[in-house]
């Protein structure tokens, strides 16, 4: 089977990983940039995701590239911490991941996991240009280098905004939903002065700004922000469309009077290596596939950041996928000549009716939770650090850590299937 996959984030490197043990498969990963993007945030790995990780023999790699944090805790307005959240070994009271790591070091260990396999060939500095067929035949596409190639399926793994579900699926089957909130976060030097927790100011104004370390000896920053009139929110919306130099002109505006170490931070964020600006939102597909073409992790499901679960989900949804095809390929000997078209949508519908209901779950966000954490006037401020404290305490209980449980051994409500394919990979 000849698969293209677009995007060498999470989804796309771990479905290659899966699909690539079928030495009969032939897997090709385009990424637009010129080489790996190791920039991003910090991500979670939890519950099933842990258990694919381990299944894959990488959970010596993540824990080598965790950021070491301590926890979670909040800073008062004289700048004092509040409200810990320690990490303790057999509990998920915290909202630090024990598997806390960088986006950009998860990203390089799938690559470096899957790059000298014999069947999985990167291009970067690439992208699709046309999809010029989709058919029960195959899939055609025409690529930026003007080649023109032919698979039996193509994956869009290129994130919320992929440009390859929009060449295929039409804009009333995609649902991006605005969740009211916008995200700043960028890379500072780090002094002496700062710790290895994740600390977070609730501002004034509906602000946050949160710090957290990495493993690299910078600082990790994050500006959130939710309007809460519809000038503002005009503002934002057109601001996160524009250049790097207009978005750091409103961020100092906005943030100008914040608090905290706010003033440090915004000097530094012209000189800063890496700066996102983004709308958060959710995506929702009806369906994820369309004859040979299927959409994965942010491309169909982005649950946005306020859920945690991106990064868990990019995972399962590229192991379950490629469990659903190594059926399929197993049980048909045209394999490596001709995919039938029945026996994929089979395996695509299979894929499907599995991950889904998690997925949607995994994607509800109680409405009142973004505008509680982003207090607009003093008093709010002052209702959820009374809240944050009393939670604080309360988990400290033994009982509360031993139901919460912990990352590795809860799964979230989904089970990791087994799959016959993959029954040789020792959990490591």
């Amino acid at each position: 089977m000849h698969i293209l996959i677009v995007g060498s984030g999470i989804a796309g490197p771990t479905l290659a990983y899966w699909i690539s043990h079928n030495l009969e498969n032939s897997i090709t990963v385009l990424e637009k940039s010129p080489s790996l993007l190791l920039y991003g945030q910090n991500v979670d790995i939890s519950g099933s995701a842990v258990t694919c990780i381990k299944k894959m023999g990488l959970m010596p790699q993540v824990k080598h590239c965790n950021t070491k944090e301590l926890g979670t805790r909040f800073i008062d307005s004289y700048g004092k911490p509040f409200a810990p959240f320690p990490i303790k070994e057999g509990s998920s009271a915290s909202l630090t991941s024990e598997y806390e790591i960088l986006r950009g070091d998860l990203a390089k260990i799938l690559y470096n996991a899957t790059q000298s396999h014999s069947n999985v060939t990167y291009l970067f500095n690439t992208t699709i240009t046309e999809i010029l067929q989709n058919d029960s035949l195959s899939v055609k596409v025409l690529l930026s280098d003007n080649t023109v190639r032919t698979y039996d399926l193509l994956v869009a793994a290129d994130g919320q905004w992929s440009k390859t579900r929009s060449l295929i699926f039409p804009s009333q089957q995609v649902t991006i939903s605005h969740q009211g909130m916008y995200s700043v976060y960028f890379t500072v030097p780090r002094r002496a002065t700062d710790t290895a927790w994740w600390n977070i100011f609730v501002a004034q104004g509906s602000r946050t700004i949160s710090t957290r370390p990495d493993p690299h000896g910078t600082l990790r920053a994050l500006f959130t922000f939710m309007p809460t009139t519809s000038a503002q929110e005009a503002q934002w919306a057109e601001a996160s469309r524009m250049g790097r130099k207009l978005q750091q002109e409103l961020l100092r505006k906005e943030f100008a009077d914040a608090g905290w170490i706010c003033d440090r931070l915004l000097g530094d964020v012209a000189a800063a290596p890496d700066f996102y600006f983004h709308a958060i939102n959710q995506v929702k597909m009806q369906r994820w596939s369309h004859n040979r073409v299927i959409c994965l992790g942010d491309a169909a499901f982005c649950p946005s950041p306020l859920t945690g679960m991106g990064t868990s989900l990019a995972v399962l949804g590229a192991y379950i996928l490629a469990g659903e095809l190594s059926g399929m390929t197993t049980s048909s000997s045209s394999v490596s000549t001709s995919l039938s078209m029945d026996a994929l949508a089979t395996a695509l519908a299979i894929y499907e009716a599995k991950f889904r209901p998690f997925v949607e779950q995994s994607q509800e966000i109680p409405p009142f939770v973004p505008g509680f954490m982003h207090p607009d006037s003093a008093w709010k401020r002052t209702v959820l650090h009374g809240f944050l404290t009393m939670v604080s305490r309360v988990v400290r209980w033994k009982w509360v850590g031993r139901w919460l449980g912990d990352a590795e051994s809860r799964d979230d409500g989904f089970k990791l299937p087994e799959y016959v394919a993959f029954e040789s990979k020792d959990m490591k």
